[in-house]
């Protein structure tokens, strides 16, 4: 770590990444002859390209004592040339202790490198790790409009199918009641 005359301080972090679901990066550009070199729309909207990353990458990063866990993943999306949402990660600190692992989710405002500082370079006592953002709540304004718009179809095909499942489950009682019905003398 280096000191500045300010009184703070910058150094080096690594960033674990333990993402379950893809990330989005803008398409290539390329630059045709005749042809504007801006993002191509396809029905109005801007293509991008969505992947998931590999299992276990990692990312050191310089940053200052002033730097933020929400800029910490702001920078992160930047590197990665990721387009989605900051707002759809969460950083967070990760412990072992007495064979157990603990995560917590740094606030925002929370200064990563102090962290670092405080806990020393052993990695088993305070690692970071970049997951998704685990509120438990939707933060429905983080997602683009066509990931909103698959979530609906999804949705709607889920909606189908059960409705499907229900109208023949009617339909199989109906017809062992006609029959029932239909076998049965009066009286």
């Amino acid at each position: 770590m280096n000191m500045n005359k300010d009184g703070s301080y910058t150094g080096f972090i690594k960033v674990q990444f333990k993402l379950v679901r893809p990330v989005s990066v803008p398409p290539p550009k390329k630059a045709n002859v005749g042809q504007d070199t801006g993002v191509k729309r396809a029905g109005g909207m801007k293509r991008r390209t969505s992947f998931y990353l590999p299992k276990d990458t990692s990312k050191h990063l310089h940053i200052s004592s002033r730097t933020s866990a929400h800029e910490v993943i702001v920078a992160l999306l930047k590197k990665f040339t990721v387009v989605d949402n900051p707002g759809k990660f969460a950083l967070f600190e990760r412990s072992e202790r007495h064979d157990q692992v603990y995560l917590r989710k740094l606030p925002d405002d929370e200064r990563p490198l102090n962290l670092r500082l405080c806990a020393g370079p052993n990695e088993k006592v305070l690692s970071f790790v970049l997951k998704e953002n685990e509120t438990g709540e939707v933060n429905w304004h983080a997602f683009s409009m066509p990931e909103l718009k698959n979530f609906l179809r999804i949705l709607q095909r889920e909606e189908e199918e059960h409705v499907k499942q229900i109208v023949q489950r009617y339909a199989l009682a109906r017809t062992r009641m006609q029959e029932a019905l239909a076998g049965s003398t009066p009286g």
